[in-house]
């Protein structure tokens, strides 16, 4: 297949258009707006224009289930400040067990050592008999339930029953280190702590018993450590634990029933999430429940046109918002999939060989794993029946322009693929796919209904074209409603509204594209700024991982003789060495793909790169280690010792 740069990839069907639910969201949305929306972009413009009339049309026709109130939206324009639906009560778990029967409701892979099936009445009953649990371990409203666990249905099913009766979730992954989860869980004091007696990761069994012991020692609040099974040594590992209980043993005597669930207000908390934490203690950012589920459902059943009985995956760990926005997804009614593990284990395939095997609808995983795929050569349309999946997601980093390519000619030409660009801050998408508009190479396709987007210039004023600070110019929904230990809401509202009153400025560097998509260039505080000149990161990696010797590569703003010069660490595939010609090559491709601007004054190897649990790449820690600064949190990172290989290289004394 050849691209033409001049043509989008892909071009919805009139017939799927027609189909979606965005276009019956439309039809709707213009009998109350009054006037045709024949366009997404009529559609977008209409859910800024009229915010309140929005969310209440997105809160009737997602079929939310609570009391929704008179009031929709109050103190509309402060941000903070804006609260949405003051007057109603929900619960966001008995929205997401809406659904009731013997099919699919989760469907679990771990590697080639597991596999499990829950139907919808499964998943209820698994629910309500942890529900019950952890009522009598006296687990209320607002309470913590702090969860180690890798991303398997008890996980999901402790979520639930923890929201259902009003307290609040939080999770990582049980690869965090000792520090990495104290520093988090610690801040929050849970009252049950949720584990799993170990995991397994490329094949290899992975014990945890002794972290378990150091981590629950040290949360004195805990009065339940209740263990899991996965490695078949959950009573084993609960004996060793203070006030520590198998799951089973949890659930002795309490037999499955209807669940109940407490109907609470729109901004009752639900999640606290965190932070990377690599420049200090991880942030705990505190999210709603009628935001979460307003904003999630929104996107996964109008911009993922995600419909009842599809099978929607996303390749991530509890520690990654991408979890809580893949729960969601039972809202929606659709079948989750999930997998644990490597991805690339037993089998490089291992992922589409789920694909194939369950029907899969909706693809998601993150931009690293399609480069990964892309590098080792995969072309699962030549091996694989993936007839079923319409959409393919991709977020985590920027999606370069090759892997676009890659996956309209490897994986499927009929394919929507979505990059999408959020994070944990909001819990959701600020721009994303949509199932009205064109695919074009290397770019999002645009704002999320109800967002305000704009990228801002170093003023704060809108720009139509050219890079800026990415920010919402309106609230919405899935603002934190504070961050834990923040009684006075300073350090909130400094990390996200101080540089310009009244706007969210989110920390990414972006801009818009001629066709109304958006291009993310990096985190703006890594973005590099040689001669005064703003340079993305991602606009250097985009070129550089098109070369086939590359696997990886980092790229920082080092302090240099009065200005900032741009520094390139590469991890190159096995068996290169950085020679004169390669660093002439990878000067030339930056060059030509981007400008003479962004080519590095220093191009240096590495054999690692340091990145967090999630896989991100991050950049401000080694700019730290370059510049004989203190990273402040190292557990934060997978691979913290590959923070040394940047420590005082004699290739940047000169």
């Amino acid at each position: 297949m050849t691209i033409d740069a001049e043509a989008p990839l892909w071009i919805p069907p009139l017939s799927r258009t027609a189909a979606s639910a965005m276009r019956d969201f439309a039809d709707r949305a213009a009998a109350r707006a009054r006037r045709p929306l024949r366009t997404f972009r009529d559609l977008h413009a209409w859910s800024i224009e009229d915010r309140a009339g929005f969310w209440d049309l997105v809160w009737d026709f997602c079929r939310i289930v609570g009391h929704k109130g008179e009031r929709v939206l109050e103190n509309g324009d402060a941000m903070p400040g804006a609260r949405f639906f003051p007057d109603a009560r929900l619960n966001f778990a008995e929205n997401l067990l809406r659904t009731s029967g013997p099919g699919d409701a989760i469907v679990f892979r771990g590697e080639d050592k597991a596999e499990a099936r829950l139907s919808w009445d499964e998943l209820r009953a698994q629910v309500s008999r942890i529900q019950q649990a952890l009522a009598a371990a006296g687990v209320g409203e607002g309470d913590r339930v702090a969860a180690m666990m890798p991303n398997r249905p008890e996980t999901i099913a402790f979520m639930l029953a923890t929201a259902s009766l009003g307290a609040i979730w939080s999770s990582c992954s049980p690869d965090f280190g000792e520090r990495g989860v104290l520093d988090r869980f610690g801040q929050i004091e849970p009252k049950v702590f949720v584990t799993v007696d170990g995991y397994w990761y490329a094949g290899k069994r992975i014990e945890i018993a002794g972290k378990l012991k150091s981590i629950v020692d040290e949360l004195p609040t805990v009065e339940r450590t209740v263990v899991t099974p996965y490695l078949g040594e959950a009573d084993e590992v609960a004996a060793g634990l203070r006030d520590g209980v198998s799951l089973e043993g949890f659930l002795e005597g309490f037999e499955a029933r209807a669940p109940s669930f407490a109907r609470l207000p729109f901004d009752h908390p639900l999640f606290i999430l965190f932070s990377s934490g690599t420049t200090g203690v991880p942030k705990c950012i505190v999210h709603c429940a009628g935001g979460a589920l307003l904003q999630l459902v929104k996107e996964h059943k109008l911009h993922c046109d995600n419909r009842p009985g599809d099978r929607v995956f996303y390749f991530t760990t509890c520690g990654w918002m991408m979890w809580n926005w893949l729960v969601v997804g039972l809202a929606a009614e659709a079948t989750l999939l999930l997998y644990d593990g490597s991805p690339f284990h037993p089998a490089p395939t291992v992922l589409f060989d789920f694909a194939q095997a369950e029907r899969m609808t909706f693809f998601g995983t993150s931009a690293k794993w399609i480069d990964g795929a892309r590098k080792q050569g995969l072309r699962p349309r030549d091996t694989h029946d993936l007839s079923s999946v319409r959409v393919m997601a991709s977020t985590g980093s920027p999606l370069a322009a090759a892997s676009f390519d890659w996956v309209y000619e490897a994986v499927k030409p009929d394919i929507q693929l979505a990059s999408i660009s959020g994070g944990t801050d909001i819990v959701s998408c600020f721009v994303l796919g949509n199932p009205l508009e064109p695919v074009w190479r290397g770019e999002i396709q645009g704002p999320g209904l109800g967002l305000a987007m704009a990228t801002l210039d170093d003023d704060g004023r809108p720009l139509a074209a050219g890079k800026g600070e990415l920010a919402c110019l309106k609230p919405f929904p899935t603002m934190p409603i504070g961050f834990w230990n923040d009684p006075d809401g300073a350090k909130y509202h400094a990390a996200y509204f101080d540089r310009f009153p009244n706007v969210w400025v989110h920390g990414d560097f972006a801009e818009w594209t001629p066709h109304g998509g958006m291009i993310i260039h990096g985190r703006s505080d890594a973005t590099l700024n040689p001669g005064g000149v703003r340079i993305g990161t991602a606009e250097i990696y985009a070129q550089v991982e098109k070369l086939d010797e590359v696997a990886e590569a980092i790229c920082i703003g080092q302090d240099y003789d009065g200005d900032v010069r741009v520094v390139l660490f590469l991890r190159l595939k096995e068996g290169v060495s950085l020679d004169e010609e390669l660093i002439k090559r990878v000067k030339a491709r930056i060059r030509e793909g981007a400008s003479p601007r962004h080519v590095p004054a220093k191009i240096v190897a590495v054999t690692d790169i340091p990145r967090t649990k999630s896989g991100k790449i991050v950049e401000l820690a080694v700019r730290e280690v370059v510049h004989g600064r203190p990273v402040k949190n190292k557990e934060a990172l997978a691979n913290p010792e590959a923070l040394a290989l940047f420590e005082k290289l004699e290739a940047l004394q000169d």
